[in-house]
């Protein structure tokens, strides 16, 4: 059961975290304005969403939060294009330099490019009665009284405007503006744990051949110590595949045919690259680049602004080859529920308690897992030599054990917590093999 707890509350970027905001909000406040500086359902990839024209997995666990928040929503995309894969069916994943073995795992997902699936998030966020859409709109700053947040000020073609609100939320992603205005306020900027990644990508987009790749619909070539290179290709709307190289510690991928083509020779399986070799380009290949994962401590502050939250990328901006941002952003809305769910009283920290508690599975799998690509001394404790070590035992099994390769999707895919991978039957199956 949801209460109303207000009559007004504003989210600040309208990225998937803030869609999902908005789509929870709206369940508790009579209004709800979503303000985005692009302009929405214009198709293709926004400015504000730079990863948008690159490849993008939504986790099952992403997927389930999409399908309890807006029954049905897997159907519809799926009858308009969208490609369902079922994991380690479908879905090919090659870790540490090892193929997992496949088996029927029941957990569907959906293949499709970001814009497609935020697209099907807004349609289904703007026929809710109570929300409103201001695009092509800039935030020019809080409105605030007496240490509270009490609405935003919005700039457009028209000018500026004060929207008052009862609760005002930060979904602007890593550029999100909540640390400037603590300050500004005479609040605590959080701490922030950041490490560096220097990820680069360059994604094209091709038509294979029919039949080329079999019956895979993705395939998840991961990068390992002595490995930089990696890439994914995911079936996508349009009868397309994206394919997108990505390399680790500041090595680009190339940006030309024929260097994308020896990009993907030396770090994917025989047949991965020749099907790629023998499809048909859909346009140039783009590129971006990602130089840190950021988490920001916003749980362990002692003093917030009420009237305020953060959510997405504000939080906690990932190293984007781990495909957990949108997850995580669905994460954080049930975390928003619930809280409201018990009203607005201390919502702050307690909101920020709970978001930390979901965003902590997935930011010990990203975070270890570039700890270990790096030579960071992060990496080199004991504890984290032996995890690194057992992580690639697991890898190395899974390739042969297929129990062991679904316990091991299922953590990253954030439906089980890492602890899952040292329940005694993993274990087991890890040492003995």
């Amino acid at each position: 059961m949801t209460r109303r707890v207000g009559e007004h509350a504003i989210v600040l970027g309208a990225g998937v975290s803030g869609l999902l905001a908005a789509r929870v909000l709206a369940d508790f406040y009579d209004r709800v304005t979503l303000v985005e500086r692009d302009a929405l359902g214009a198709g293709g990839p926004r400015k504000g969403v730079p990863q948008g024209f690159h490849a993008h997995s939504l986790l099952p666990r992403g997927l389930q939060i999409l399908e309890e928040l807006f029954p049905g929503l897997t159907e519809e995309m799926v009858a308009e294009g969208a490609v369902p894969y079922e994991m380690i069916v479908h879905l090919r994943m090659i870790f540490g330099g090892h193929e997992f073995a496949r088996m029927p795992t029941g957990e569907v997902g959906v293949s499709s490019t970001r814009p497609f699936l935020e697209s099907h998030i807004l349609r289904r966020v703007r026929e809710l009665r109570n929300v409103v859409t201001a695009d092509r709109s800039q935030v020019s700053g809080l409105m605030t009284r007496d240490g509270r947040v009490v609405g935003a000020r919005i700039a457009d073609d028209d000018g500026e405007r004060e929207l008052p609100a009862d609760l005002v939320v930060d979904a602007m992603g890593r550029g999100g503006r909540t640390l400037a205005w603590l300050e500004s306020m005479g609040f605590d900027r959080p701490e922030e744990e950041t490490i560096k990644v220097e990820i680069a990508y360059a994604t094209w987009y091709l038509r294979l051949p029919k039949g080329a790749l079999d019956k895979d619909r993705m395939i998840i070539l991961g990068t390992y110590p002595g490995q930089p290179k990696g890439a994914a290709l995911c079936a996508v709307e349009g009868d397309r595949w994206l394919v997108t190289l990505g390399g680790h510690d500041g090595m680009r991928p190339p940006t030309d045919p024929e260097g994308f083509f020896a990009w993907l020779d030396e770090a994917a399986p025989a047949d991965v690259s020749a099907a790629v070799r023998a499809a048909e380009p859909l346009g140039e290949i783009g590129t971006a680049r990602i130089p840190t994962s950021t988490r920001r401590r916003y749980e362990r502050l002692s003093r917030f602004p009420e009237g305020l939250l953060v959510t997405g990328d504000a939080i906690c901006s990932f190293n984007p080859v781990y495909g957990q941002g949108m997850a995580v952003g669905g994460l954080y809305a049930i975390a928003m529920r619930d809280c409201l769910r018990d009203g607005t009283g201390d919502l702050a920290r307690r909101y920020f308690a709970a978001a930390a508690k979901a965003l902590d599975p997935a930011w010990q799998l990203s975070s270890g897992a570039d700890l270990a690509l790096r030579q960071a001394e992060a990496a080199r404790t004991p504890m984290a030599r032996m995890l690194n070590a057992y992580i690639g035992r697991l890898q190395r099994v899974a390739a042969r054990d297929p129990r062991v390769a679904v316990a091991f999707t299922r953590v990253s895919g954030l439906l089980d917590p890492p602890a899952a991978l040292m329940r005694p039957a993993v274990l087991w199956r890890a040492l003995r093999g």
